[in-house]
């Protein structure tokens, strides 16, 4: 679970710069890239390499559980495009934390799909943590520092959903825990998400130039490693165990923000983050006990 945190943070890193393009200043003279087409490329890598450890390993090309593999490409689909997109139009360290609402979700729909039983403390630190969500646009709302203007109440929300999506996505990986194999779970993902986002490339696609390939393969490779590992983990132990090391993605995304793209966010937007990472860690915890 850290090595796949490691991972997605290079991935988060690489999607800031093409998606900032020629507004960043870490690689001069890149093209600026739509997010939906950065799907395309990510899932194009791992298509391949997927259906390559697929047929090596000699498993079923479409799985077992195929009602549930098909929920979790959609709803991973989804959730990652919309994720890649707040993460050119929010501060990395906002996008990366509403995105680990996700874990809520996953308690919710864990409620209604799996029939597990939540506790009454539990209620109480969802709550909390879409209150540290709350504070972060009160920042906005309240222009309380100079760099409000960097939180879009439109991404905000979209962000949320990315959550909502990603939180069907990880309650289908454990549904399908008992029936098929992690490489499986992974491979469904670029299979549903290539149609749909060569449609959307139909009307938006930048042709990548020198580096930018380059570029376009680490994400692809590096999502790949993260998916495996996310997926293993889930697999290999206790989900309520494992799941607050995954939270540790926020303190990467922070200090990258921060230390490389010069971002820079007010005290309550601040406290809001560590409210919303709190809120999910303890909640993983009470889940264990």
């Amino acid at each position: 679970m850290i090595l796949s945190g490691l991972c997605f943070i290079v991935v988060n890193f690489f999607v800031k710069v093409l998606g900032g393009g020629p507004d960043q200043t870490l690689f001069p003279g890149l093209q600026a890239y739509p997010a939906h087409e950065l799907v395309l490329g990510r899932s194009v890598v791992s298509f391949v390499i997927s259906l390559a450890i697929i047929k090596q390993r000699k498993l079923p090309v479409f799985g077992v559980n195929k009602k549930w593999l098909i929920i979790r490409g959609v709803a991973g689909t989804i959730a990652l495009t919309i994720f890649f997109y707040t993460i050119q139009y929010l501060p990395l360290a906002i996008a990366t934390t509403v995105q680990y609402l996700a874990p809520i979700f996953t308690v919710i729909f864990a409620i209604v799909f799996l029939k597990e039983k939540v506790k009454k403390l539990q209620w109480a630190f969802i709550i909390m943590a879409f209150l540290g969500v709350v504070m972060i646009g009160l920042d906005k709302l309240m222009a309380i520092s100079p760099e409000a203007e960097d939180i879009s109440y439109f991404w905000l929300g979209m962000g949320i959903l990315s959550a909502v999506f990603s939180g069907i996505a990880y309650t289908a990986i454990v549904k399908l825990k008992p029936t098929d194999a992690p490489i499986t779970i992974v491979f469904y993902f670029p299979m549903i998400a290539i149609p749909f986002m060569v449609i959307l490339c139909l009307f938006e696609f930048t042709m990548p130039q020198g580096i930018e390939w380059f570029i376009i393969l680490i994400i692809g490779i590096f999502t790949q490693f993260a998916q495996v590992l996310l997926t293993k983990a889930f697999h290999e132990g206790s989900a309520s165990t494992i799941s607050p090391f995954q939270y540790l993605g926020a303190i990467y995304a922070f200090s990258l923000g921060t230390f490389v793209f010069n971002e820079t966010l007010s005290l309550i937007v601040n406290i809001g983050i560590v409210i919303v990472v709190s809120s999910v860690v303890i909640n993983a915890f009470i889940r264990r006990s």
